[in-house]
């Protein structure tokens, strides 16, 4: 039994398709710069967990610049998402939001919460574009 040679990609029954007229991406990144502003809207949030636990034990300077800082990236680069760039950058966030576990540990726990709804976007996106490559998007097709 032989195997059957290595070629195309699986396509839908309708062939390959075009390029749609209206870009499915655009859509991704509209839930990326959503979600980046709800992450942000958490952390920031996270100033008043600081301030309150422990008598404001853990109201420091650098936690506070930290904390308004990591913010406010994630509300600057949910306007950017059109760029290449974007998504690297965005990952790149959710790296330094990790630090958020020298803060305080309920920083930290947001960031593996943000880490786990990031890698779930990447696997939709991923999802989106394999099945573009494949022409199985209705708007290929029409």
């Amino acid at each position: 039994m032989t195997q059957p040679p290595a070629g195309p990609a699986e396509y839908s029954p309708l062939g390959p398709g075009h390029t749609p007229e209206k870009d499915p991406l655009k859509g991704i990144r509209g839930v990326m710069a959503g979600t980046l502003i709800l992450e942000a809207i958490t952390i920031l949030l996270a100033l008043t967990v600081i301030l309150k636990i422990d008598d404001g034990v853990y109201w420091t300077t650098f936690n506070w610049v930290f904390i308004t800082a990591v913010g406010l990236a994630h509300v600057v680069m949910a306007f950017l998402q059109r760029f290449s760039w974007a998504l690297p950058a965005n990952l790149a966030l959710q790296v330094v939001l990790l630090g958020g576990f020298f803060v305080h540990y309920s920083v930290g726990i947001v960031a593996i919460i943000f880490i786990i709804v990031w890698w779930y976007l990447l696997h939709l996106r991923s999802t989106l574009v394999e099945r573009m490559k494949r022409g199985w998007l209705t708007t290929q097709h029409m």
